[in-house]
Order: C-alpha cells, then sequence, then structure tokens
C-alpha cells in the first residue's frame, strides 16, 4: 500500500515546501465549484481539515452572459433562469417558439422559420397540419430529418423477455444510400439509453450489414451479418437468446451465434420498445449501445416476438398490435405528398406521415403562397437597419425608424 499525505486545493501553506519564483508564492485564485478524487466526488468546504484566506465564490451566472438569441439573465442567490423574447423559449432561449401552434391531434409543432411552423405529425395522422387520420398496416419511417428528429413507434414493455426470446420482422429498405450507413430497427433497454452497463437489445444496420447487439449488464454480445442482397425487394431477419447465447438469421445467410461476456444471463428492460426510431430529439440522445446515429428509413412489418418455445408468436404491444405513441410514421407505398400541391416552385417533401412545403427564396407559408417582406428576417438580402431600429415595408424598398439617440439611412449614427 502506498500511503499520500493530504491533498491542498488552491495553495500550500507557508510551512510545508513551496514552488517559489523570484520570491513569490503563486497559489491558485479564482474559483473552484467541483472537486473529484478516483471518482470521488469530495466537498471542498464541509471535508477540508483546515484552510486560510478562503471566501465563498459568487459568480453571477448572469455574468457568462448564457441566454442566447436576445433573451435576458435574471437571477438571485440561489436561481437564475432567462427571459426569452416572444419567439423562443427553452432554458437558454435557443429554441423558437410555436407560440401560435397551428398543428393539430398531438402533433409536434417545429418551427421551419421565425415565422413558419412544421407539424411532425403524430401516430394515425398526417397533412400539412395533421389533421388527416390514416390507417397504418405497414409503417414507413423517413429516419432522421432536417429538424433532428426520428420518425418511430414506441410499444409497451415486451414482458417476460429476460431469459428467452425471439424476434422476426420484414423490411424493406428506402431507396437511398444512407438507409444502409447507420440506423436503427428496433431497441429496448434498462433505462431507456443503453448507457454503459445498462442492460439493452438493439437491432441495426451499418454498412450494409445487420447488427444485433445485447447487454445482460456485464457486457455487449455483437452479431454482424454479411452484406445485404440489394436485389433482394424484401429481407427477413429472425434472431434470438438464450441465456447468454444470442443467434441472428438475415435472409438466406447462414445462422451466426454469439456469447455474452461475464456471467449474468438475464436481460432486465423496462423502457418501451421502440421501432424505427427513438423518442428523444437529435442523434446524440439516441441509445447508445452500438450508437447508430439515425432511425431506419424505410418500411418495417410483419414484427413478431415470443418469449418462449412452447408460445406463439405475438405482434408487441398492448392491446397486441397497437404502439402507444409513434411520430412521423407514414404508411408504406403511400406518398402525403400526393394530396399536397406546393405552389411558386416551392417543393413537396415527406418525412414519414409529416409533409411539407419547402419554398424557394422570397416564398413562405404552409403552401408558400405568401411573400416575404423586405423587412422580415427571411428576405435575401436582409434589410440593414441597425438593431434596435424598425424596418418599415414601403412601395419601393424599406426605410428604418430609429430609436432616440440615433440617425442615419439605416441608423447607424449616433
Amino acid at each position: 500500500q502506498i500511503t499520500f499525505g493530504p491533498i491542498f486545493l488552491g495553495n500550500v501553506p507557508v510551512h510545508e515546501e513551496v514552488h517559489r519564483c523570484a520570491g513569490q508564492i503563486y497559489g491558485y485564485r479564482g474559483c473552484i465549484r467541483d472537486f473529484q478524487v478516483n471518482h470521488k466526488e469530495l466537498f471542498i468546504i464541509d471535508e477540508a481539515r483546515e484552510g486560510r484566506n478562503v471566501e465563498n465564490c459568487n459568480v453571477p451566472i448572469c455574468d457568462y452572459h448564457p441566454c442566447h438569441n436576445g433573451g435576458t439573465c435574471i437571477s438571485d442567490e440561489e436561481n437564475w433562469y432567462c427571459e426569452c423574447p416572444k419567439l423562443y423559449t427553452g432554458k437558454l432561449c435557443q429554441f423558437a417558439t410555436c407560440d401560435e401552434n397551428p398543428c393539430g391531434n398531438g402533433a409536434t409543432c417545429f418551427p421551419k422559420s421565425r415565422r413558419d411552423a412544421v407539424c411532425l405529425c403524430p401516430y394515425g395522422r398526417s397533412g400539412i397540419l395533421c389533421s388527416d387520420a390514416i390507417n397504418i398496416t405497414q409503417p414507413s419511417f423517413s429516419g432522421t430529418d432536417v429538424f433532428g428528429y426520428t420518425s418511430f413507434l414506441a410499444y409497451s414493455t415486451i414482458p417476460n423477455i429476460t431469459f428467452y426470446y425471439e424476434f422476426r420482422l420484414k423490411f424493406q429498405l428506402a431507396n437511398h444510400y444512407s438507409a444502409l450507413q447507420d440506423n436503427l430497427i428496433f431497441f429496448t433497454g434498462q433505462k431507456g439509453q443503453g448507457l454503459n452497463g445498462d442492460d439493452f437489445l438493439e437491432l441495426g444496420l451499418r454498412n450494409g450489414r445487420v447488427v444485433y447487439s445485447y447487454n445482460l449488464g456485464s457486457g455487449t454480445a455483437t452479431i454482424i451479418s454479411k452484406p445485404l442482397d440489394l436485389a433482394l425487394h424484401v429481407h427477413s431477419i429472425h434472431l434470438g437468446r438464450n441465456l447468454q447465447e444470442g443467434w441472428l438469421k438475415v435472409d438466406d445467410q447462414k445462422n451466426k451465434t454469439a456469447t455474452s461476456p461475464g456471467r449474468l444471463v438475464g436481460l432486465n428492460i423496462f423502457s418501451q420498445f421502440y421501432l424505427g426510431g427513438y423518442h428523444e430529439y437529435t442523434p446524440e440522445l439516441l441509445p447508445k449501445g452500438p450508437r447508430f446515429k439515425n432511425g431506419f428509413q424505410g418500411c418495417i412489418f410483419e414484427v413478431q416476438v415470443r418469449t418462449s418455445l412452447d408460445q406463439g408468436f405475438k405482434s408487441p404491444g398492448s392491446p397486441e398490435g397497437h404502439p402507444n405513441s409513434g411520430r412521423s410514421v407514414g404508411q408504406c407505398k403511400d406518398s402525403p405528398c400526393n394530396l399536397i400541391k406546393c405552389r411558386n416552385g416551392g417543393k413537396c417533401i415527406e418525412t414519414g406521415s409529416t409533409v411539407y412545403c419547402d419554398c424557394l427564396t422570397g416564398w413562405k407559408g404552409a403552401f408558400c403562397t405568401e411573400i416575404v417582406s423586405v423587412c422580415e428576417p427571411e428576405h435575401d438580402p436582409p434589410h440593414l437597419c441597425q438593431q434596435g431600429s424598425t424596418c418599415v415595408p414601403l412601395p419601393n424598398g424599406y426605410t428604418c425608424h430609429c430609436p432616440l439617440g440615433t440617425t442615419g439611412t439605416y441608423c447607424e449614427q449616433g
């Protein structure tokens, strides 16, 4: 055993040996908030044995100007928050709002610009405002959209999956190179995010191969198929696990097996069963484990599971086959753009059941029928009125109304 002396934080007492430079003793000047040794957090004041010339550090968080987009930081001795302008929300005012939310039926409103919103439709709904009901028998997933959301279905937790399970499903890939690269097919886990040490079960695609992974709490077992035969229109997967032993069969390829490391034999999961993607926002919050970066792109159907050999296969969900929730999931081979006509050169964009018009420069609105005013932030080129002034459109151009204390064509002079 090796015994260390006391740990000194900030400086060394004068009776100890110190590093001297030009006759001066140099200690730390500033604030120390967290102190950790060998993964153990030490409470800086409570666990200290002695000290000198140490004061409470009160650097207000607002001094760091954390608020984005013109938000105002307000703090007291203990708490702080950002008071956001009307168009923004979030802890740091980092998100544009959907104050005048036009979306219906529980859709997720996302600001396409400061003035236009896109409605990300829940399961069973489609259309510009998610007002159209659709019957989904073969769900179509669109991967990760331009806003950072994945399309997904979430089913209730699969029971009795601890020691044995079998899954089988079929899928059809979208005709995109990216559909083969790094895409989640399904996931379920202990805490829902596949963190290190958490039990999880995950299936996905990477570089044109099927990747099946599971962790029983003592390490991850991974089985990777041969490259998919892209001449096949529909692919099939049959996988399972009995205690530590897992196996995977893809299409007509040979069965492949793996054994999970360690001694643990049970898969303990509590999260929902996610198909095609994940409910969180942005790829950084997708489940860890093998860390697929995007949701599935294409159609997944005939998903079935059983948890013992003497059972029949059943669809996930309670009641059977019914998801708890979902987002931007369409019906395979049906395009919601068939019902939408974008004007003035706009292009219809579909991500599952979510559909919107991507307008050319100078146009806005749900169907690209509204002209962007010269004074709006989206106008190209932008107006030149200085911050704090008001841009007022004219029949030919615009003028700037200056606040008190400024003048000039663009209020640029004090």
